[in-house]
């Protein structure tokens, strides 16, 4: 009887593993994310140029990430974005991202976008 039950139970709790699994992998892809886009804003409002910024934020973003820098004014925009494979190799992706603005500091010579 405990055999029974446990054949029933065991595909139960591997199921709430890996959707655990999952959710820890998004959030962690999501603060790199996070990350990321705040390294880039700073490194923008030093008054980097736009390849600068993007390798600073690269370098903090998940593998796979894509960077986009925007100035608009006295303000800079960094967005980065990256599709994770939250459980591997089963054809899952969910896309994450995160927005940072900073304005330039004074004297700083600007982003080109």
């Amino acid at each position: 009887m405990v055999t029974a039950e446990t054949a029933v139970v065991l595909p139960v709790l591997l199921l709430v593993l890996a959707g655990a699994v999952a959710t820890v992998t998004i959030v962690g892809a999501q603060l790199r994310c996070v990350d990321a886009a705040r390294e880039g804003a700073r490194a923008a409002a030093r008054g980097e140029n736009a390849t600068v910024v993007v390798d600073v934020a690269s370098r903090a973003a998940p593998d796979g990430a894509r960077t986009t820098v925007a100035a608009d004014g006295s303000a800079v925009t960094v967005t980065v974005a990256a599709d994770v494979a939250p459980l591997g190799p089963v054809p899952l992706r969910v896309r994450v991202s995160a927005t940072a603005v900073a304005q330039r500091e004074p004297g700083g010579t600007g982003t080109s976008g």
